[in-house]
């Protein structure tokens, strides 16, 4: 027996949303539930594999199928499909297992022919009915199944309206429709060289394979490559009883809510448009009447669709979004699915349900989207502002910024301190911007990926980088920049987008976070569910505060070169790097040492009660000098060129620098044990201290840096503290067992640990090869923003277990990994203890803790339509 491909509306399929589609499963659902729902099946999401898998061919026995199902619900409708006088037509839509809206194909009245025509218009005693209903046919069947650009047929609309003397297509009469008709075939024949097809059965079948088609249209790839969404899901067909909502002013059509959509208020929202077809109200054809109006229009109808809808969200459970017409007076519902909102609407809707005794606190925990947090978090574009988008890049830090173009960091720090909002544009970043970083409103570079110095630096500092915009040419000299043709100068303002990768010329309107109740309400539900603490990635004090408003329960990372990046500090860590002798160095540390001191003290104050992992110098010296031709004599030039490294990041940096310049490393932990005994002494109470190791690989080399730890911490004061290392070698996770020995704890630096496992440059791969392979399949995902669970998260899983053989070790992860939510359910699936990530992923890592936690004990969140 050939495998079955299609299913009733009325069968009871044992597939689910998986093979029936969102929208197909949904159609089911309601027609179960007695909702009124036009008559139809599903062509399942199997029947598209088997056709794509074939080389688009249709697999044997599904037109045949699909002919019976026709059949069958010609006996229901009492009307049959290809009838001259009163024929069955049909609507052909998309539905997959996730939703995707608007990035597929429908296909209205399919069934009508020019006899059909004037057989509706006789039967319905509506001629201009008719001929609208197969106008739009001619249309969608055009762009869809033919690919006729569809500029061709709205030119000829437009000419008509313009040539009658009106505005509206409702405006026009029957005898302009039945002209349009005729106009519309003549541009089908001229885009394919044939006549309109006449035959339903051959519009059916080529309907169903344009549906299929549209699974890979490059609208559909982007979306799919944007959200996350499997290539190989396919997508199901319906095929379903037209009910029309053109048939006149007792007819209508519509898109509605259960809930506000951006609010969460717990009332009806929506649109709707009297004599008009669905695709109206979506396409911005007419301008839609708000859904409240309806009650004095078509009171019946709506007092069915208020019960209908309040039916259908307590059924499901959530915020419900409705497709629906009515038919002179006759409501119909057409689709519903879980409605898509933003942020706050989420939260609101979750809070309000468990008010309402709808849901759980555990089931609102799971269905909030960790990755829409960060909407409130950030500024944001108005959602009601109309942009221009000029270029893309990587989405590398969320959130919204307007400003003045500038090219170099010092004018970013001057213009920002000035309160001015600049946009600081660069090739890429290095540590040396920092000081415009900070002053700087957002990021835009050309060069550099999601982990790339631009991107980190900016999450942790919570501002918007869009980072690798291949369209963004620079010319300093110049002072001129080109986005995507667009010729601007220093100084001109553009608007960039970090949650998106978008870039915009000019000033755009601006939201600010929207932080509110329902946020810390389900954040603290979250909190009494997750099991992984969530720590921060903080360099500051004020990073450290800032962590702390979002619950962060400790530092774990804080990265000491960027204390050294300071204006005031540079000149005295070039001196250091450049003296001649030991004596030489020390000289320039003990300058530096209150400096470390004093920064460690306000992190120490801010944290209160809490750890703080405090990473020793990573970055290779050369960093910290300028390039060799801005050297200010042939001293320093000699040494920079002794310090220079083919491949710096392999190189002299991290504990291989702590070991060859011991002295380095001894004035840091002098900084830090001087700094946790004022805080003591101040406060009264005594940080909790921890010493993190960088880049070892062999035991050896953390048995000797625990000792100069130790033995520097003993010649300052008596200080309780813990000495550790991150782990980010692979070497150091299959020999996790020897390093263990001399460790309290290890924390993954995940960054690096994927850089060093897949042989990949972050920034050279973002925006390069890594494109091409995500574009063509090789990867799924992008390994610097989601962590890749079966390689790297390999070796964590080796480490974890060969450590914990040894002694019951802390462990955690420190890399950009530990706000991402995918990577924060591995981390809990493999018993860490914490994740630490930037202050503004802190809410996003608590949300996601809690729903790994609830995952592993079976709830998730429920999803309604397609």
């Amino acid at each position: 027996m050939s495998e079955r491909y299609v299913y009733d509306f009325d069968e009871d399929v044992p597939g689910g949303r998986e093979l029936l589609g969102g929208k197909g499963v949904g159609l089911a659902e309601m027609t179960a539930l007695g909702i009124p729902v036009p008559g139809g099946f599903t062509v399942t999401t199997d029947a598209c594999r088997a056709y794509m898998r074939a080389g688009k061919q249709v697999p044997a026995g599904l037109d045949a199928e699909v002919q019976r199902h026709v059949e069958a619900l010609e006996q229901r409708s009492g009307k049959r499909f290809g009838d001259p006088h009163d024929p069955l037509l049909v609507s052909v839509r998309s539905g997959a297992a996730v939703s995707m809206p608007g990035m597929m194909d429908t296909i209205l009245n399919l069934g009508l022919n020019d006899t059909a025509v004037e057989g509706v218009a006789e039967s319905t005693g509506n001629p201009r009915f008719a001929y609208d209903s197969y106008r739009r046919l001619i249309q969608m069947y055009g762009e869809v199944v033919e690919g006729i650009d569809a500029a061709r047929f709205e030119n000829a609309l437009t000419d008509l309206k313009r040539a009658r003397g009106v505005d509206q297509d409702v405006d026009l009469t029957a005898d302009d429709l039945r002209e349009l008709v005729a106009t519309f075939k003549e541009i089908y024949e001229q885009g394919t060289g044939r006549g309109f097809p006449q035959d339903p059965g051959e519009q059916l079948a080529r309907a169903f394979r344009a549906v299929f088609d549209s699974w890979d249209t490059p609208r559909a790839l982007v979306y799919r490559r944007a959200n996350g969404i499997p290539d190989d899901i396919g997508t199901a067909v319906n095929v379903v009883e037209m009910v029309f909502g053109n048939k006149g002013e007792s007819s209508a059509t519509g898109v509605c809510f259960s809930r506000n959509p951006s609010t969460g208020e717990a009332r009806l929202f929506g649109e709707y448009l009297r004599n008009a077809q669905g695709e109206d109200v979506v396409a911005g054809i007419r301008t839609p009447e708000p859904i409240e109006r309806m009650a004095d229009v078509l009171p019946d109808a709506f007092r069915e669709l208020q019960d209908t809808v309040r039916r259908l969200e307590e059924h499901y459970r959530d915020v419900q979004d409705i497709e629906f017409t009515v038919e002179e007076g006759r409501l119909y519902l057409l689709q519903t699915r879980t409605g898509k909102r933003t942020a706050a609407a989420a939260l609101k809707a979750a809070v309000d349900m468990v008010d309402e005794g709808l849901i759980s606190r555990e089931e609102a925990v799971a269905r909030i989207d960790p990755g829409q947090l960060d909407q409130l978090l950030h500024p944001m574009i108005d959602p009601k502002a109309e942009v221009e988008v000029a270029a893309h890049g990587l989405n590398a830090s969320p959130g919204a910024a307007c400003g003045a173009i500038v090219l170099d960091a010092d004018t970013a720090a001057e213009r920002g301190k000035g309160g001015e909002s600049v946009i600081l544009v660069r090739w890429e970043t290095t540590p040396d911007d920092i000081h415009g970083l900070i002053e700087a409103a957002g990021v835009l570079t050309a060069h550099g990926g999601m982990t790339s110095h631009a991107a980190v630096v900016a999450r942790g500092m919570g501002k918007p980088c869009v980072a690798g915009c291949d369209a963004l040419s620079i010319d300093v000299e110049a002072k001129t920049v080109d986005i995507a043709g667009h010729a601007l100068r220093e100084g001109d303002t553009i608007t960039i987008d970090g949650g998106t990768g978008t870039v915009i010329i000019g000033a755009v309107d601006l939201v600010p976070p929207q932080l509110n109740e329902d946020f810390e309400i389900v954040l603290g539900w979250a909190d009494d569910i997750r099991r992984l603490q969530v720590w921060a990635n903080a360099d500051t004090p004020e990073d450290a505060a800032r962590a702390r408003e979002f619950g962060a329960q400790g530092i774990g990372l804080c990265r000491t070169e960027h204390m050294f990046m300071a204006e005031e500090r540079l000149p005295v860590v070039r001196e250091m790097i450049l003296a001649d002798d030991e004596n030489g160095r020390l000289r320039a540390l003990e300058r530096l040492l209150p400096m470390q001191q004093s920064d460690f003290e306000g992190i120490f104050e801010a944290m209160a009660g809490y750890p703080v992992t405090i990473r020793l110098l990573d970055p290779p010296l050369h960093e910290f000098l300028p390039p060799v031709e801005q050297a200010t004599n042939e001293h320093m030039a000699a040494r920079i060129r002794s310090l220079h490294e083919s491949n710096p990041m392999l190189g002299t940096r991290g504990c291989r620098l702590g070991l060859q310049w011991p002295e380095v490393y001894e004035m840091q932990v002098r900084a830090i044990v001087r700094a946790a005994v004022a805080v003591r002494e101040r406060t009264g109470k005594t940080p909790l201290v921890e010493i993190m190791h960088p880049l070892v690989g062999f035991a050896e080399e953390l048995k000797r840096l625990r000792a100069m730890t130790l033995a520097a911490a003993a010649d300052e004061a008596e200080i309780d503290f813990s000495v550790g290392t991150m782990i980010e070698l692979p070497r150091a996770c299959v020999r996790a067992d020897e390093i263990a020995e001399f460790a309290d704890f290890f924390s993954f630096g995940t960054n690096d640990l994927t850089q060093t496992t897949l042989g990949f440059s972050s920034d050279d791969a973002e925006g390069k090869f890594l494109t091409y392979y995500l574009q063509d399949g090789i990867l799924k995902r992008n390994p610097f923003e989601t962590l890749d669970q079966s390689g790297v998260g390999d070796l964590m899983r080796i480490a974890v277990e060969r450590a914990k053989a040894v002694k019951d070790i802390k462990m955690g992860i420190c890399g950009e990994h530990g706000g991402e939510p995918a990577s924060v359910a591995f981390c809990h699936r493999l018993g860490l203890d914490y994740v630490s990530c930037s202050p503004y992923r802190v809410p996003v890592a608590r949300l996601a803790a809690a729903q790994a936690a609830l995952a592993e004990s079976g709830v998730t969140a429920a999803v309604a339509g397609g």
